[in-house]
């Protein structure tokens, strides 16, 4: 698996004219190597792939990286790099721009003064687009644990509970069974703050009769799963179970729409129009989906200023919502898997309409 991605890297590196190739990113060293290490720098050319690490992963990193050569570097990475560049008589070396400080930048010509320096954008994240059987199979573990976790905190629910105190439950449940930590800071925005997309637990003690949104997600195994559910706490202002309905008849009619082929911007359009139909295309200011996987937020984008095209083996959320200041807010979220066929939904909670 990790010599077809280091070949599938060298290709595109063929393509940029590229003869070798510094990945910096941690996300991306992992993705080639599978090495979990905090430190270190991946560098591949026509004929061999080098884990460049410390001392303090000598004996991991090759047990974790047995396709690549394993090399302890000295405290100045560069002088290493330089080193390797130089025996294989490289001249021209490409770096992850996104991923490069201008410090480490500058820091690089230094260092490898007699090296053509090419800044290179997305390679890594090119392949990353699309998952392998392997990958699927990881992020369905990573979504089941999202759905094991929204299924744990629902009967602990109540009016007087924080919300902070929910997202710590969660926590600690994903945790203990086997997550690394949760995909990003969880979402719990109860009240008139479930009408803040980016509302993250706060202090504020859940009441009755109001709305809560949890988005949240498991890492587990190095894929990150996500997914956004809205529940009530007792009978809701007739303007708030509206636009819960209305969320729900988007977020279904994209699901049942969407397919390979289609740009982001035809995406998004089809949870956007169902809630600009209804009159709340104001209250929908974010995009509908995102693409998933090592990263919680990554290629492509179902936005509607995306021309990504969908592809079979990518992953998205489909997530839309309505925020309505002062009063509260929906957002409902599944992940999915684009298949030459349609697609499969890897997330399972109930969406009905629940009062807990």
């Amino acid at each position: 698996m990790m010599n077809n991605r280091v070949n599938q890297l060298r290709h595109a590196m063929s393509e940029r004219n590229v003869q070798a190739m510094l990945v910096a990113s941690p996300v991306n060293r992992r993705y080639l190597t599978g090495f979990t290490g905090s430190a270190g720098y991946v560098l591949v050319t026509e004929h061999d792939s080098i884990l460049l690490t410390d001392f303090r992963y000598m004996t991991q990193a090759p047990a974790q990286a047995p396709d690549f050569q394993v090399v302890e570097h000295a405290p100045q990475v560069m002088d290493t790099v330089r080193e390797l560049l130089t025996a294989r008589s490289i001249t021209k070396l490409g770096f992850e721009q996104e991923h490069v400080s201008y410090s480490s930048y500058t820091a690089y010509g230094e260092k490898l003064a007699t090296i053509e320096l090419v800044p290179v954008s997305g390679l890594v994240e090119g392949l990353r687009l699309y998952k392998d059987a392997n990958e699927i199979e990881l992020m369905q573990r990573a979504a089941d644990l999202a759905d094991a976790a929204f299924a744990h905190i629902l009967p602990k629910i109540k009016p007087g509970i924080t919300e902070r105190e929910l997202d710590l439950e969660m926590e600690f449940f994903m945790r203990s069974r086997g997550a690394t930590s949760s995909s990003f800071d969880t979402i719990v925005a109860s009240g008139e703050r479930s009408a803040l997309p980016h509302g993250v637990a706060s202090s504020k003690v859940v009441q009755k009769n109001e709305l809560i949104t949890f988005d949240f997600g498991a890492l587990l195994d190095g894929y990150c799963s996500d997914l956004t559910r809205t529940v009530a706490t007792g009978e809701l202002a007739p303007k708030l179970r509206e636009i819960y309905d209305v969320v729900l008849e988007a977020q279904l009619h994209t699901l049942e729409h969407i397919r390979a082929g289609m740009t982001g911007r035809e995406a998004d359009a089809l949870a956007r129009d169902v809630i600009t139909r209804h009159g709340y295309g104001e209250y929908f200011g974010h995009s509908t989906g995102h693409g998933l996987g090592m990263e919680v937020h990554e290629s492509p984008r179902l936005s509607k200023l995306s021309d990504d095209v969908l592809k079979p083996g990518m992953v998205v959320t489909v997530e839309p919502g309505i925020y309505l200041p002062g009063l509260g807010g929906v957002r409902i979220e599944d992940d999915i898997v684009i298949t030459d066929n349609g697609i499969r939904i890897l997330t399972s909670s109930s969406k009905e309409f629940t009062i807990v």
